[in-house]
């Protein structure tokens, strides 16, 4: 048991409870935003292992998942200014699938939303599912309100026309 934690057996506790509870919710907020589904573990793994090592300041947080949410997404920008350059993988169908029936989305509602710009998919995936308002998401992604209340305008707009199409797709023999 690292030192830390020594003397702090109930922040452990806490931390802990934290954690059982929140660890879902924000991946799915997160793999929402950043689409690959092991990219979105690392940032949250990350995110929470900086949650346990600031606990004390961060429970006091007056909406620590999002400060998790908000932490992994920073950690997004730095991975993505390291490894711009590399040239990525492909994923594959089946990967794909897995991924989607793991987090309880429904995996029509991901591809649409994967087709999205980044900053759509997040003003759509961060009220959603830490169940925050446009003031509370404006601050956790750091963009104003009215810039959330636009994105979310445009992606409602574009979801609501491309899951029209696919579900007219799907019922047409």
């Amino acid at each position: 048991m690292p030192t830390l934690w020594r003397s702090r057996g109930v922040e452990q506790l806490e931390f802990a409870d934290f954690y059982l509870n929140s660890r879902d919710v924000c991946l799915r907020a997160v793999l929402a935003s950043v689409v690959d589904r092991s990219l979105a573990e690392d940032l949250v793994a990350e995110a929470f292992t900086r949650a346990l090592m600031s606990w004390p300041k961060i429970s006091r947080h007056p909406a620590p998942r999002a400060w998790v949410v908000r932490t992994a997404l920073n950690t997004r920008v730095s991975w993505w200014r390291k490894h711009r350059l590399e040239v990525p993988l492909g994923v594959s169908a089946y990967m794909t699938a897995a991924a989607e029936a793991v987090i309880d989305v429904d995996p029509g509602l991901l591809r649409v939303l994967r087709q999205l710009p980044r900053r759509q998919r997040e003003v759509i995936a961060v009220p959603v599912f830490l169940d925050l308002d446009t003031r509370a998401t404006a601050e956790l992604l750091g963009i104003s309100e009215g810039t959330v209340k636009a994105h979310l305008s445009r992606a409602v707009a574009t979801l609501r026309v491309q899951l029209i199409d696919q579900r007219q797709t799907e019922v047409s023999p």
